[in-house]
């Protein structure tokens, strides 16, 4: 039983840090325009009700496509880490 409990531990510690990061990065996704011919983009999320476009310019940042690379794969992590969680409350 002490094996549980310390998993349980473990993916609780594991879900902050992962929460932890997620907050950290910037949330959306890059949207492309064509406007008369010329390609630009936005970073597009919601903000409460809205969906919210900022711009980004004429070519997408490297580092902010990384970002947003890093929390996608964060988010499938973290729904990992909540499905063991979930498992491990059920077991008690």
């Amino acid at each position: 039983m002490s094996v549980l409990k310390e998993s349980k531990r473990d993916y609780e510690q594991l879900d902050v840090d992962i929460r932890r990061l997620l907050r950290r990065l910037p949330k959306g996704s890059i949207k492309k325009r064509n406007l008369r011919g010329h390609i630009y983009y936005y970073l597009q999320k919601r903000e409460g009700r809205k969906v919210v476009h900022k711009y980004i310019g004429k070519e997408v940042p490297e580092e902010l496509e990384r970002q947003l690379q890093e929390r996608s794969e964060l988010k499938a992590e973290l729904r990992n880490v909540q499905q063991a969680l979930n498992f491990l409350r059920k077991i008690k």
